[in-house]
């Protein structure tokens, strides 16, 4: 049977520090009676805004042995939170030294060393495969990822359209032959070829490991995130044959390779990534994999006071103890089914649009009943008070935080595919040379607009960076045609022919004829066709 208290001597047992439960550990009602419900009706309206001092409504230990003590709505919470991080995301100091165009933001990502050891790759590979005397040089090679990008925002159908009188790019056109871009995709390579098989019985990822590490490196490096960072998944689009393709049947593709990224929420920075490849051997025994992930992609970014959100694959109360331990803190959904959930907050059925709040030493669970049979479980280390709002569907503001920051990788992914470089392809390291090339794009729009104060649209800031790569192929071509007519070529021995010196649609053809401009010896193949004239109209 429960006993009934006036408020007054509610009062007395809280500010003694006596818990409002009898010695039988049943709830005590505590009932105002009529006459100090009007003297306190005006003070209860001054005060209605501030947290309530803590009531304790029962303790229930879950299936994991997690205690958990029922709370009231606005309530103080048993814990203190720590020192939220206080700086807005930011580009480095070395990295505001170095960027003073869209190629030096570009480069900060994919460096000219990662560009020498592909093109000293992609060599090695010609000349294994096709000819001794393959060659591509480091402005040719930027050409390339320059027409890769037009391509993307361009969205022609196919690569022939890309050069075509009616579909064709002129900047595409005028870059570089088809052929020769064709070759190039053809060879393109990312390791030493002679080792990626001892490589490749320890390193999944091996057929790109290198070049990928260090894309990694310098996007940790270059930017500093501000408080709340999200965690969530991608799967890069793609059917190539592979040990660690990903089928997920909610995506919209499907099949492809996945990545963990984390990102930043305000600026839709790429963090850092890790490419999922199975089961890893590395993995603590006993530690789950969401743990893992989490704890490897925050590494970078810890004990510095920062938030993760997470949804309901990662978000854990072993995940929220490890964080904070390292000064971070957690805000995530939480799967139902968790064995740290405690067994009163699953009810089936609950009224619509109330909260029902939980608390331990180290987090809190807010149980929310945004309809009827659907109720939304969030876990989170950095309230302390849960409260509603005054809306109509009365939210608590740990599910209002969690909405705002949960869409940050989500938001990447979107402008990423807007304007991708993703084509189709057999070989899965081109596959994920594309994604990086999308994350190094958008991570260069960040920091140009960062460290020179202007604000330029995504597609017009990837127009511009596919000149500036290909400026200096340009110009080098540009001289080379210019110095053509003053070094006239060899000229075959009697009876014999010459091998066509142009190139643009043979390999190897003979040719018998010099161009009337720059004297090279042409085949039919790559003549220019001039329509026929009578000699009254020339």
């Amino acid at each position: 049977m429960q006993r009934r208290l006036t408020t007054q001597q509610a009062l007395e047992m809280i500010l003694s520090e006596v818990n409002p439960c009898d010695s039988d550990g049943e709830d005590l009602e505590l009932q105002p009676d009529s006459d100090s419900e009007l003297s306190d009706q005006s003070s209860d309206e001054e005060t209605a805004s501030q947290p309530k001092k803590r009531a304790c409504l029962g303790t229930e230990t879950a299936k994991d042995g997690t205690l958990w003590r029922e709370e009231q709505v606005g309530t103080c919470l048993p814990f203190t939170p720590i020192e939220a991080y206080a700086a807005d995301g930011e580009p480095t100091a070395k990295a505001r030294k170095s960027i003073l165009s869209r190629l030096q933001s570009f480069l900060c990502f994919i460096t000219l060393d990662m560009l020498h050891s592909i093109q000293e790759w992609t060599i090695q590979h010609a000349e294994q495969t096709e000819d001794v005397h393959w060659f591509m040089d480091l402005p040719e090679l930027m050409a390339f990822i320059s027409i890769v990008i037009l391509r993307g925002v361009t969205r022609v159908p196919s690569l022939r359209d890309c050069w075509s009188a009616n579909l064709g790019n002129p900047q595409i056109i005028g870059t570089m032959p088809r052929n020769r871009f064709q070759d190039i995709m053809q060879h393109l390579c990312f390791d030493d070829r002679s080792t990626r098989s001892d490589q490749a019985k320890t390193d999944k990822f091996a057929a790109i490991s290198s070049v990928w590490g260090s894309f990694v490196t310098n996007c940790i490096t270059c930017y500093n995130p501000g408080l709340h960072i999200t965690v969530d998944e991608q799967l890069f689009p793609s059917k190539t044959r592979c040990c660690f393709l990903q089928y997920i049947a909610s995506k919209p593709d499907k099949f492809g390779i996945k990545f963990w990224v984390a990102c930043d929420l305000k600026s839709k920075y790429i963090c850092n990534v890790l490419p999922y490849l199975g089961k890893d051997p590395n993995r603590p025994s006993g530690e789950r994999l969401s743990e893992n992930v989490v704890m490897r992609l925050m590494e970078p970014f810890l004990d510095k006071g920062r938030n993760v959100t997470t949804d309901n694959f990662f978000t854990s109360l072993s995940l929220a103890q490890k964080l904070l331990r390292r000064k971070t803190t957690i805000l995530g959904t939480v799967n139902k089914i968790r064995r740290e959930i405690p067994q009163s907050a699953r009810y089936k059925d609950r009224n619509e649009f109330t909260t029902q709040v939980f608390s331990t030493s180290a987090a809190t669970l807010t149980a929310y009943a945004a309809k009827r049979k659907k109720t939304v479980y969030i876990l989170s280390s950095m309230h302390s008070v849960v409260q509603t709002d005054n809306t109509t569907k009365r939210k608590p503001n740990t599910v209002t935080l969690y909405n705002t920051t949960k869409c940050g990788v989500d938001v990447m992914d979107q402008m990423v595919r807007e304007y991708t470089v993703r084509r189709g392809t057999r070989r899965w390291p081109v596959a994920v040379f594309y994604n990086m090339i999308d994350m190094a794009a958008l991570n260069a729009h960040v920091l140009y607009q960062a460290c020179t104060g202007t604000q330029e649209r995504r597609v017009d800031f990837l127009v511009e960076l596919a000149r500036e790569l290909a400026n200096s192929h340009m110009a080098g071509k540009k001289a080379r045609k210019e110095q053509l007519p003053q070094t006239q070529p060899s000229t075959p021995s009697p009876g014999k022919r010459a091998t066509c010196q142009v190139k643009h649609k043979c390999k190897n053809n003979h040719a018998t004829v010099r161009c009337v401009h720059c004297y090279r010896y042409t085949c039919g193949k790559c003549r220019l066709q001039i329509p026929w004239q009578c000699q009254d109209c020339e």
